[in-house]
């Protein structure tokens, strides 16, 4: 998909929507000098163009008991077997991503467990026996320092902004 073509105002619609999706349109439109109808306009467009994909609720894996976070890549026997591979994996409720990137492995996987028995046992009996997977290579996650959306607060003052403005 092209790049979308938003200004200033769009971004500081999107900046304030990512820290906090349920901010009411009309303090966006206070903030943004500019009509709730126009912050509505605005961010129905940016969700037809594809801008904007969605809003959801984030839930702290550990406050559920998913206490391991573990990031797998696998290999393939096959790279070109990727379509199988991922329709296969997304039936695994314990992968939240899955990313077919560059490198030795050809998939990287972000995915949820209770404890270390279940992410082996997710490993050995659901994801290395998918056909075509080669091999997997596991890291534990021990703590996540930090999250977030591509959209911060204060978008005019990183390192991007003069190469996407």
């Amino acid at each position: 998909m092209a790049n979308q073509t938003i200004d200033d105002i769009d971004r500081k619609i999107l900046s304030m929507l990512v820290t906090n999706a349920r901010t009411p349109f009309l303090e966006i439109a206070r903030e943004c000098g500019i009509s709730g109808a126009a912050v509505h306009q605005r961010v129905h467009k940016m969700e037809s163009n594809g801008v904007i994909t969605g809003s959801r609720m984030t839930v702290k894996p550990s406050t559920i008991g998913l206490n391991v976070c573990a990031f797998i890549s696998v290999s393939l026997t096959e790279d070109n077997k990727y379509p199988e591979v991922v329709a296969a994996l997304r039936h695994v409720p314990e992968i939240v991503e899955c990313h077919f990137a560059t490198g030795k492995a050809a998939l990287f996987l972000k995915a949820y467990c209770v404890d270390n028995d279940h992410l082996m046992q997710t490993l050995l009996n659901t994801i290395q026996r998918i056909p075509y997977v080669k091999s997997t290579d596991t890291m534990i996650s021990l703590d996540q320092a930090f999250t977030r959306e591509v959209w911060v607060k204060e978008y005019q003052n990183t390192s991007f902004w003069s190469k996407i403005k």
